[in-house]
């Protein structure tokens, strides 16, 4: 568990530069096994992850497609394994007028479908609940969701996740355009974190170690 645990603290602080990416920790769990006249026998496993809400750093760009979400929710993104969601907002546009992310990942809107911006148009307009806009023209609505309360959200590569839980609209969350929201790892508590774990794991190989030890010396007595 320690040893999973430190390579979680390693990626998160190797990607604390990474615009959207959510910082994640790990749950130890404890298994108490009951046994018959004598000591009950404990357990401990740390199998569970848990990706952090707190809000990233918002910075300013200028970049009309470079979007960030104040508050709660995701943006939704159409991939080959289906419908993702993320908080890294860089967008741009491709050949054929899709707004897309920098994976060319297409963006969704409220219905699940892309928004297409006509050919050689970049003065487009978001507003904070998400509505895309050229002059007069509405382009489509922005999906800003998030997966019902207590619903396992997956991480499938560094700021993509997954859920199999439906999704709602954001109830909290704001659109800020020419935005981008930064990493919400927190480098400081997680080095101080990766000190704490080296620690624990090197007292437990210790201790480990010295029941090893014991064990054989208390074989070569019985032996002699």
């Amino acid at each position: 568990g320690l040893m999973r645990e430190m390579e979680i603290i390693a990626h998160n602080i190797a990607n604390s530069a990474t615009a959207g990416f959510r910082q994640q920790g790990l749950v130890f769990s404890e298994y108490v096994q009951a046994i018959e006249g004598g000591d009950s026998l404990s357990m401990a496993a740390a199998r569970v992850k848990k990706t952090s809400a707190a809000q990233g750093i918002l910075t300013q760009t200028g970049n009309p497609l470079d979007l960030a979400i104040e508050g709660t929710g995701f943006f939704q993104i159409e991939t080959p394994n289906g419908t993702r969601l993320t908080r890294a907002g860089a967008f741009n546009v491709d050949s054929v007028g899709d707004i897309v992310s920098s994976d060319g990942h297409r963006l969704l809107d409220i219905g699940g479908a892309p928004i297409n911006v006509p050919p050689g148009e970049a003065d487009v307009k978001v507003a904070s609940d998400g509505t895309v806009s050229l002059g007069d023209q509405l382009l489509g609505q922005i999906g800003i969701v998030e997966p019902e309360a207590g619903a396992d959200l997956r991480r499938e590569a560094g700021v993509l996740f997954e859920t199999d839980a439906a999704l709602r609209p954001s109830s909290a969350g704001l659109v800020l355009q020419g935005h981008l929201e930064g990493s919400n790892v927190d480098a400081i508590a997680q080095l101080t974190r990766m000190i704490e774990v080296q620690r624990a794991y090197e007292m437990g190989q210790k201790l480990l170690d010295m029941n090893h030890e014991r064990s054989k010396n208390a074989l070569q007595t019985l032996i002699k």
